[in-house]
C-alpha cells in the first residue's frame, strides 16, 4: 500500500492506493471511516485490481480540509484522483455512507463514471420529514456518532471502545484495528463534526437516485438482526444479500470483491 496526497479544492486530499497490473476502482468508506477501512478488499482482489481509498475530506489524512463539505465535494475530490491516475471513465465502490457519494459522483460528473457498486448504503433511508440530523444520525449511526465528543486516554482505550460495539468485537481482526487506529489522533476521532453533519445532511435527507448493484448486510450496526436495509425496501433495485454479515463485518466478505471484479470489462 501506498499513501499519496492530491490536490484538490482547499489543499492536498490522503489517499491510499494498493498498487496493480489491473483496472484503477476509486472506493469511498462510511461516515465515519476512512481508507483503511477498505484494506480486507483490496487484499481479497489479489492483484486483481488497483484499488484506490482516499480519506474522505474531514477523515484521517484529509481531515484538515476545508468545507464546503457534502456530497458535492466529495464527488468533485474523487474526480480529482481519477484526473491523477489518468482515469477518464473511474468504476466507483462505496461502503455506508460512501455508497451515497459514489451515487452522488455519478451524478454529478456522469461523463466520468464508470460502474458503480454499493455495499449496504446509497439507497434512501426512511428519514422522517423536519429531522434534526444530529437526532438522525443518533439513530442511524449510534456509537459512532456519539465517540466524536468523546476522548480517550490512549490508543488500547480507543480500541476498547470498538470492539466493545457486539458489530466489531465477535469479530475483530487486526485490519478493524489499524483503520480504528488510523483515525485516532491521540485524544480522539480525527473527523470533522461540521463535516459529518453536512455529509448527513446529504445523505440522510437529499440522496440522489442510485440505480446501482447493491449488496447489503442482514444485520446492523450493532449485530442486531435488522440490517441498514431489509428486503421490502429494496424493491427495484438490484440487490444481493450477502448471508451472516453486519454493516460492518460486510468489509471482510470476499464477496465484494468478486462483485467489483465482475463489475469490470
Amino acid at each position: 500500500m501506498e499513501e499519496i496526497d492530491i490536490k484538490v479544492a482547499g489543499g492536498k486530499l490522503r489517499v491510499l492506493s494498493w498498487p496493480a497490473d489491473g483496472p484503477v476502482v476509486l472506493a469511498a468508506h462510511g461516515i465515519t471511516a476512512n481508507g483503511l477501512s477498505w484494506a480486507a478488499v483490496a487484499r481479497e482482489l489479489r492483484g486483481r485490481v488497483h484499488l484506490i481509498a482516499p480519506d474522505l475530506r474531514g477523515r484521517a489524512g484529509s481531515a484538515h480540509l476545508p468545507g464546503p463539505f457534502g456530497m458535492s465535494a466529495h464527488a468533485d475530490d474523487l474526480v480529482a484522483v481519477a484526473d491523477h491516475f489518468g482515469v477518464e471513465r473511474a468504476p466507483l465502490v462505496g461502503h455506508s455512507m460512501g455508497a451515497f457519494v459514489v451515487a452522488a459522483t455519478a451524478a454529478r460528473h456522469p461523463e466520468r463514471v464508470g460502474p458503480v457498486l454499493m455495499v449496504d448504503g446509497g439507497v434512501a433511508l426512511p428519514v422522517p420529514p423536519g429531522i434534526d440530523v444530529d437526532a438522525a444520525l443518533l439513530a442511524v449511526i449510534g456509537p459512532a456518532m456519539t465517540r466524536l465528543s468523546m476522548t480517550f486516554a490512549s490508543p488500547d482505550a480507543y480500541l476498547d471502545y470498538f470492539r466493545a460495539n457486539p458489530a466489531l468485537g465477535r469479530y475483530w481482526t487486526p485490519d478493524f484495528a489499524a483503520y480504528v487506529l488510523r483515525d485516532f489522533t491521540g485524544t480522539g476521532s480525527s473527523c470533522n463534526i461540521e463535516a459529518i453533519r453536512a455529509d448527513a445532511a446529504d445523505m440522510l435527507t437529499k440522496p440522489v437516485p442510485a440505480p446501482y448493484p447493491l449488496l447489503w448486510a442482514p444485520r446492523g450496526l450493532m449485530d442486531e438482526d435488522r440490517g441498514l436495509y431489509t428486503a421490502d425496501q429494496l424493491t427495484g433495485v438490484d440487490h444481493e444479500l450477502v448471508p451472516d454479515v453486519n454493516h460492518y463485518t460486510i468489509m471482510q466478505a470476499p464477496r465484494v470483491a468478486e462483485r467489483i471484479v465482475t463489475l469490470l470489462p
